[in-house]
């Protein structure tokens, strides 16, 4: 079974960057659709970027692009969110999560929110 473990988190002041990892472990992610969901306080859930591996193509929420990069390390099993210049409205915890892609497009996921396994989640907090 797949198992998502998410780390990178942290505390950053506005403008700031961090990198947030997705390790998988049980089954490869070839197979995939992989993204980056948040929620913070009070809001709903919304998708960030998500990633197919089996065409490379990607989605990212209206809210990151130009800021957020998504990647993915096939020898390492692990997905990458790049996060620059970032926002106080960017704090959240942030979940990675996947799908079969046989079932959805990076966009079906990200915009859906759907998804069979998910990760415990890292905080981000963006603040001066």
């Amino acid at each position: 079974q797949l198992q998502l473990v998410e780390s990178g988190g942290g505390l950053v002041q506005p403008g700031g960057s961090l990198r947030l990892s997705c390790a998988a472990s049980g089954a490869t992610l070839d197979y995939y659709v992989i993204g980056w969901f948040r929620q913070a306080p009070g809001k709903e859930r919304e998708g960030v970027s998500c990633i197919r591996s089996s065409d490379g193509s990607t989605y990212y929420a209206d809210s990151v692009k130009g800021r957020f990069t998504i990647s993915r390390d096939y020898a390492k099993n692990t997905v990458y969110l790049q996060m620059n210049s970032l926002k106080p409205e960017d704090t959240a915890v942030y979940h990675c999560a996947s799908i079969g892609n046989w079932l959805a497009t990076a966009q079906d996921m990200c915009v859906s929110r759907r998804a069979g396994y998910w990760g415990q989640g890292t905080q981000v907090s963006v603040s001066s």
